[in-house]
């Protein structure tokens, strides 16, 4: 049959020879040194099992085919050669289901500051985007002042006048790209020959 059944003749016939030293009348001494040596075995054999057991799953995984086709086969792993953030995962997390207004404060306000650009030049009204800046600016240093752990804050205030004069040229060259070309002037007979009046 193979090395399971002689592997388990053999626990048998241990089995058996302990009972009988028991059965003898040994030392208490003794008797305590016999179960520290069951105990061991007991301790290996289980990792054993347990080495075993996780080698067959492996591989059995691996016939199945449920490590084909992972995420990261064949690529680096991200992050790998980074230094230590001790926020790795929360950043992950926030990145990963893309959460927003949950977090810690440093990196809202730096996921905010990336977006600040787009959200003023939807602002129709200098006073909108002031009044956006001024928000900002205001929430950037009330975070530099909390004092409850987490990231630094390290996003700077933004200069309200800078980004104003910024969102003038922004506008001024989206409507310079916005207006359409005019038509060449065209004679009355190229118009009805090409079927515009």
């Amino acid at each position: 049959m193979g090395g399971g059944d002689s592997a388990f003749k053999r626990r048998l016939e241990r089995a058996a020879e302990v009972r009988s030293y028991r059965g003898a009348g040994i030392s208490a001494e003794e008797e305590a040194e016999l179960e520290a040596a069951e105990a061991t075995e007991r301790d290996q054999r289980k990792k054993v099992d347990d080495a075993r057991r996780a080698e067959y799953l492996i591989r059995d995984a691996m016939a199945q085919g449920k490590f084909d086709n992972l995420k990261y086969a064949g690529k680096p792993i991200p992050g790998l050669g980074e230094a230590y953030d001790p926020d790795w995962w929360v950043k992950g997390l926030i990145q990963r289901e893309n959460i927003s207004g949950l977090g810690p404060e440093a990196i809202l306000i730096r996921t905010e500051d990336a977006e600040l650009d787009g959200r003023l030049d939807a602002q129709f009204t200098e006073k909108q985007v002031r009044d956006i800046l001024a928000d900002f600016n205001a929430r950037v240093v009330d975070a530099r002042r909390q004092l409850q752990g987490g990231p630094p804050v390290v996003t700077k205030t933004r200069d309200v006048d800078a980004e104003v004069a910024r969102w003038h040229e922004r506008r001024a060259a989206r409507s310079q790209d916005a207006r359409p070309e005019p038509e060449p002037h065209r004679s009355w007979w190229q118009r009805l020959w090409r079927g515009t009046t």
